[in-house]
């Protein structure tokens, strides 16, 4: 069933109705080509769902009025806040990133520019191109059927996110671990153990250079706990994925009866 998110000021809980309009509005009539009695998803920013049913199409304000026909069940977020920092890639590959980020259950983005990103994004198109990730985070929401879209938040430097306090927990991963020769100090699994329901996470990637010594100094210096993610060295863009698909299992699966 298709599914759109919709702002808290369009919805009448004493009607019982919500207005779908812009693009979503666009979508069901011209896309989906939906008509009166057809039944869609709605999700406001409380991260509520609700079964809807359409009932008044309106071409001249590009708007669809629905009625809430009842309250939905679902349990889909992770139970801890994650928040992937990743190092500007090369490429589409912060596109992909964010979609499947959003798939795997992360709930803010923050593109960092690190010391060794080839990518230097121009100032003048930074907005475009948030505007263009934030985009793909509220498809790939309604794909994988999410309660809420991942905010993805302006370009940072490394400095700039260790220093915001905002975060409970935060963890690199560090291909240094990957490569040593001992055990690491600190595993993913490890990790787990110390992550509550409603922690804000951290989880910092390198770009396709990997993390400079100077950063990972930044790190040990701001409490950030360096962890391995498995013995063989990743892509940018596969670490970022392999965490979280950890970070998934550990959180919602592996202690199901």
């Amino acid at each position: 069933m298709q599914r759109y998110f919709i702002s808290n000021d369009q919805w009448d809980y004493n009607k019982g109705q919500v207005t779908i309009s812009g693009e979503d509005y666009h979508h069901i009539n011209k896309v989906m080509r939906m008509t009166s009695g057809d039944i869609v998803i709605g999700c406001n920013e409380n991260e509520e769902s609700f079964e809807l049913e359409l009932i008044q199409f309106d071409d001249a304000t590009q708007s669809v009025v629905a009625t809430i026909k009842q309250t939905l069940s679902e349990q889909v977020e992770l139970p801890a806040h994650i928040t992937l920092a990743q190092g500007l890639p090369k490429g589409d590959k912060l596109e992909t990133i964010v979609q499947k980020g959003t798939e795997l259950g992360m709930r803010s983005f923050i593109p960092l520019q690190m010391d060794r990103s080839i990518v230097k994004w121009d100032r003048k198109k930074q907005d475009k191109k948030v505007n263009r990730l934030q985009k793909i985070a509220k498809e790939a929401s309604e794909q994988s059927h999410r309660l809420m879209i991942p905010t993805i938040q302006p370009l940072q430097s490394l400095s700039q996110v260790l220093d915001s306090g905002e975060f409970d927990l935060l963890i690199v991963a560090s291909e240094y671990e990957a490569k040593g020769d001992d055990e690491p100090e600190w595993t993913l699994s490890d990790i787990m153990n110390q992550i509550g329901s409603d922690q804000r996470v951290l989880l910092i990637i390198g770009p396709e250079g990997g993390i400079s010594p100077h950063e990972l100094t930044l790190c040990e210096q701001a409490g950030v706990l360096p962890a391995r993610l498995g013995r063989r060295i990743l892509r940018t863009e596969t670490a970022s994925l392999y965490a979280l698909s950890v970070l998934s299992y550990c959180l919602e699966e592996s202690h199901k009866d």
